[in-house]
């Protein structure tokens, strides 16, 4: 098994590590409902895309 020669410092450790990190998700607002959603997506709300009716939503979940 190979094993360094020198030892890996603290900073460039930590330089590395810089690109360890979460990203927060894109929200835009729903036109219809105000509401914030992922884009390019249905909205849950409404099961609306562009402006156009693509999902039908169930009496159940109202």
């Amino acid at each position: 098994m190979a094993v360094p020669f020198r030892r890996t410092g603290k900073t460039r450790k930590r330089k590395r590590r810089t690109h360890y990190k979460l990203k927060k998700p894109t929200l835009v607002i729903d036109k219809s409902t105000g509401d914030y959603i992922l884009p390019h997506k249905v909205s849950p709300f409404t099961g609306e895309y562009k402006g156009k009716q693509v999902k039908q939503l169930s009496e159940d979940n109202e």
